[in-house]
């Protein structure tokens, strides 16, 4: 890429010093790799990978943007001009909304696919490299700047990122999920655990109780204790982990794995409660009377919808998020109902534990929701399909289930894409079953916990909640994860924990905006993918994980995690697709960020020499400085 785009940057200032700072270069270098969001005192940095090393003569904020090889130049836009040889500015040079509107802190030519596309946009390329130099400590760092939970996500997250990556453009995806959870895996050892810096004293901050001990609440509350506020995690069950805890099987996330990042919380300070029902066992006005002043609410869709057809309260039949959680034993012939990821989990939990197991959805083979390689390990374990039918009747003898009848699905969704399905209710099949699951998707159970408070629920059961700041009608309540989105994923959960930790922080810190400066998440975007030179890359095939057939259809994990030199071969597959930006306008030029960057990838260097005035004729120059910004001012 060309490194015309960064131009000389005069500061503007009266002091006839700013000639020294102009003699300093900024370099960016790739040699200690690419950074996760970095926060200092004048802004937000953010860092993504560049081939080689950026000398630049500015003074900025550096930010993700410009891809490193295109076939096209690329023009960075600007920010509207300020002068710097004018004593005065008018209002036509006025940037009204400088502190607000952060757009630009992302430039719209884009940055890398992956970080872009993952929820809590952690710095992909950043640990990649890192893990490249097998600086696994390092790497491990830059993941939890923006998710705490890496050996759980190694396991279970959706993938956001590999379903972008420029690689797969190529040939395969980088195995980035696998690379993650390889380093994560430092998490499971109590020497090696990762424990980040605090930004301030250990309890030094406020009280605040986050109410759901699920992805969404933990992450919370994993940011708050950086801050340094005393946090409580209250929840309704007798173990914290929520739907990670009780709704993901141990054969796709073993809970000594939850359990094992759970402690980190613990060793920051983090106090959890629980088998405490909020609203219920302790109400938020007690809370409050016990000095607490903001609350995370978070208690994330652990109810189960109904099918809504005749039969469906005979015994035997489970709700699917209830099912998970049970796991009974002796189910006989199993026919769980839906096409999703949770009814795929239901489907390989009854394997393990009935004489036959039947997957029903509306969708056809492949229209599935679920992902591709989920279903097709349910089919590995002898899960079968039938897929393009609904339920019609659930029959039963004695109050017992005996069978299922289907009627024939046409059509799941309208062509706007909204659910409105459409079936033939004259052909229809009978299934004999002895045990019916239904997951057909999640609810939110909200009880008496918001009895009293002004948090306004909306028709689809979620809390109404301002889309940047989480924060409700109730200005010290803020919601997050699926409380507030519905049902999704647990990395989605996570990036909105931090978000809602940084709210949190803003308001119990009375006198601080809830905006100003803050970087909007949503303002992440792709590069163009059509304008990039692919250059020289290693041609080595995507890493694949070994499988433990010793686990097989058993409660533990039979994924094996990539061997040290299969990291090495899959962290080179990476091509490094983002680079950096400097924003001129709001850099000082202070050198700050050499400080605070803990990974060497930012450099101050020696231009030329330049001098500024003795102190005996600094008067007279900036006297003389005043007057001829001052012409310059008249004169336009």
């Amino acid at each position: 890429m060309d490194s015309g785009i960064f131009t000389k940057l005069n500061i503007f200032t009266l002091s006839p010093w700013a000639k020294l700072r102009n003699a300093v270069n900024i370099t960016i270098t790739n040699t200690s790799s690419t950074l996760a969001p970095a926060k200092i005192n004048c802004g937000i940095l953010s860092f993504v990978p560049y081939p080689s090393s950026i000398s630049c003569n500015i003074f900025g904020t550096i930010t993700a943007g410009l891809t490193a090889a295109t076939t096209l130049p690329i023009i960075a836009a600007s920010n509207k001009e300020i002068p710097n040889n004018h004593l005065v500015f008018g209002p036509k040079h006025w940037q009204k909304d400088f502190l607000t509107n952060r757009d630009n802190v992302v430039n719209e030519t884009g940055t890398s696919p992956c970080k872009t596309n993952c929820p809590a946009h952690v710095s992909v390329q950043g640990y990649l490299k890192k893990a490249a130099q097998g600086k696994y400590d390092e790497a491990l760092a830059i993941i939890k700047k923006e998710n705490p939970f890496p050996a759980i996500c190694g396991r279970v997250c959706s993938r956001y990122c590999e379903d972008v990556c420029t690689r797969g453009d190529i040939d395969s995806p980088v195995a980035i999920d696998e690379v993650k959870r390889f380093i994560a895996e430092r998490e499971l050892n109590k020497e090696n655990r990762y424990i980040p810096e605090f930004y301030y004293e250990k309890g030094s901050g406020q009280k605040i109780a986050v109410i759901g001990g699920g992805p969404a609440g933990l992450s919370c509350a994993y940011y708050l204790a950086v801050y340094g506020h005393q946090v409580t995690v209250f929840d309704k069950n007798p173990l914290p982990g929520g739907m990670m805890q009780y709704g993901i099987p141990s054969f796709r996330l073993e809970k000594e794995i939850v359990q094992a990042e759970i402690d980190v919380l613990k060793q920051m300070g983090v106090e959890f409660k629980c088998n405490v029902n909020v609203g219920k066992d302790v109400t938020l006005d007690q809370l409050r009377n016990q000095g607490y002043k903001g609350f995370y609410v978070a208690i994330g869709a652990q109810g189960s919808r109904r099918l809504q057809v005749e039969g469906e309260d005979a015994k035997g039949v489970y709700a699917g998020v209830d099912f998970l959680n049970k796991q009974p034993k002796g189910l006989g012939r199993v026919v769980v109902i839906g096409g999703g990821n949770v009814a795929v989990d239901c489907a390989r939990v009854a394997i393990r534990n009935a004489a036959s197991t039947t997957m029903i959805s509306l969708e056809k083979r492949n229209e599935l929701p679920a992902s591709e390689e989920e279903v097709e390990e349910a089919l590995h374990d002898g899960v079968t399909t039938n897929c393009g039918w609904g339920p019609k009747e659930i029959l039963a003898q004695d109050g017992k289930v005996t069978g299922i009848v289907l009627k024939k699905c046409l059509q799941v969704k309208n062509k706007v894409g909204k659910f409105n399905p459409i079936y033939d209710e004259e052909k229809i099949i009978t299934i004999e079953c002895d045990t019916i699951v239904t997951a057909i998707g999640q609810c939110i159970e909200w009880g008496d916990l918001l009895k009293g408070s002004h948090v306004e629920v909306l028709p689809n059961g979620t809390a109404k909640a301002d889309h940047w700041t989480y924060q409700t009608n109730q200005d010290d309540i803020f919601v997050g994860g699926d409380v507030y989105t519905g049902p999704r994923f647990a990395i989605d959960a996570i990036a909105a924990g931090k978000e809602g930790a940084e709210s949190l922080h803003r308001f119990v810190n009375k006198g601080h905006s809830l905006t100003l400066g803050r970087v909007k998440r949503d303002n992440f975007k792709y590069l163009d993918k059509d304008n990039i030179a692919f250059g020289e890359y290693d041609h080595h095939p995507r890493q694949r994980v070994k499988i433990d057939e010793t686990k097989y259809k058993t409660d533990k994990d039979e994924r094996d995690i990539l061997t040290e030199e299969q990291v090495k071969i899959e962290t080179s597959r990476c091509l490094g697709c983002g680079a950096a930006r400097v924003d001129e306008n709001i850099c000082i030029g202070c050198g700050l960020c050499t400080t605070r960057c803990h990974f060497d990838a930012i450099s101050l260097s020696r231009d030329h020499d330049a001098f500024g005035a003795t102190y005996e004729q600094l008067v007279p120059a900036i006297l003389k400085e005043v007057g001829r910004k001052t012409g310059k001012s008249l004169i336009s």
